[in-house]
């Protein structure tokens, strides 16, 4: 093996390693803005905001995204009520920021912000009663 061979891929490994941090560098910002704990301190869902999208991640997953923040919102407040009603215990912390902007969002639509996280629950179990009822739909493979 020449002495070139091994300076150009020392160099090809350095380079990798600047686009790699550069690439981190100029990423968008993720703001977290809420956590769902079980008593053990355990992580169970979060929403963050990258980029002015609001994202919900559940059992480290990305479980949805939205430009609402109302909405991610509701979703994480319903995870939080559908683990308690199980009987497991479970801690909700957010920010102010995400419910403020929660707020204004539901106040736009002349709702307050329980009155919307009621008509997504609706629209949700709705959904979810459309779905039951169509046992001839084959599930869809990805």
């Amino acid at each position: 093996m020449s002495t070139h061979s091994k300076a150009r891929r020392d160099a090809k490994k350095r380079r990798a390693i600047k686009a790699r941090n550069l690439a981190r560098a100029n990423a968008p910002a993720i703001e977290p803005h809420a956590e769902l704990r079980n008593p053990q301190g355990d992580l169970l869902a979060g929403i963050v905001r990258q980029a002015g999208v609001w994202v919900l991640g559940m059992d480290g997953r990305i479980a949805g995204s939205s430009d609402s923040a109302a909405e991610v919102l509701a979703m994480i407040k319903r995870a939080a009520a559908l683990h308690e009603a199980n009987g497991q215990p479970v801690r909700l912390v957010y920010s102010d920021e995400l419910r403020d902007t929660a707020v204004i969002e539901a106040a736009a639509q002349g709702m307050s912000l329980e009155d919307f996280e009621k008509k997504l629950e609706a629209e949700m179990s709705a959904g979810a009663e459309d779905a039951d009822s169509e046992p001839d739909a084959a599930p869809t493979q990805h």
